[in-house]
């Protein structure tokens, strides 16, 4: 997938990945791909999670139950390549990064569940532009990895974004600025260790 392909998950995010994080990745292979497994997991439990909670909303279920069996693919598919490139499934503690947006999530409905699709098109686009980036920067196995990845992270962005949309009683566009304002911060900011969703080396 080109970047043109991805324009409208690079329009909606109010930052590019720094370049010094880019690097880092690419001196990191392995951190990289074992944190990318353990998202890819995390994903699939939040869309199971979103299918137990939310049962009076048909669109969601389908939406995420497709967008599950999907992430579960890709973690498989990180396993390959790990595999290949004899990379050691070790444990990694997890990044700051979703822990400090689920600090925005209102804890009452039905504010809760527009946050926590919000959430999902926040972090879904800014998997999306780092796949998208890495993709052009390896090579090999990995390279194709992320190539293959963008095309369904972008569409998980649109379903993330419409459906916080769709069930939202008004206006969500502040909401939406909130979130993507903590991504640019954390993405940009100085970060003490590198994850897949880590911010610039500090």
């Amino acid at each position: 997938m080109s970047r043109a392909d991805a324009a409208p998950v690079l329009e909606f995010l109010d930052v590019a990945t720094p370049e010094t994080w880019l690097a880092a990745a690419q001196e990191n292979l392995p951190t990289l791909l074992i944190d990318h497994a353990n998202c890819e997991k995390k994903a699939a439990s939040t869309a199971l999670g979103l299918m137990y909670r939310y049962v009076d909303q048909p669109k969601l279920l389908r939406l995420m139950s497709r967008l599950a069996r999907e992430e579960l693919r890709h973690f498989e598919q990180v396993l390959d390549v790990m595999r290949d490139i004899q990379v050691a499934y070790v444990h990694v503690s997890p990044s700051r990064y979703a822990a400090s947006l689920h600090r925005l999530v209102r804890r009452a409905e039905p504010g809760r569940l527009v946050d926590v699709l919000i959430l999902g098109a926040v972090v879904e686009a800014r998997s999306c532009e780092r796949f998208l980036s890495l993709g052009n920067r390896l090579d090999g196995s990995m390279a194709q990895l992320y190539r293959q990845l963008v095309h369904s992270e972008a569409r998980h962005f649109a379903d993330y974004l419409d459906l916080a949309r769709e069930v939202a009683t008004g206006d969500v566009d502040q909401r939406i600025l909130s979130f993507l304002a903590m991504d640019a911060e954390l993405i940009t900011g100085p970060d003490p260790e590198f994850r897949f969703h880590s911010g610039a080396p500090g």
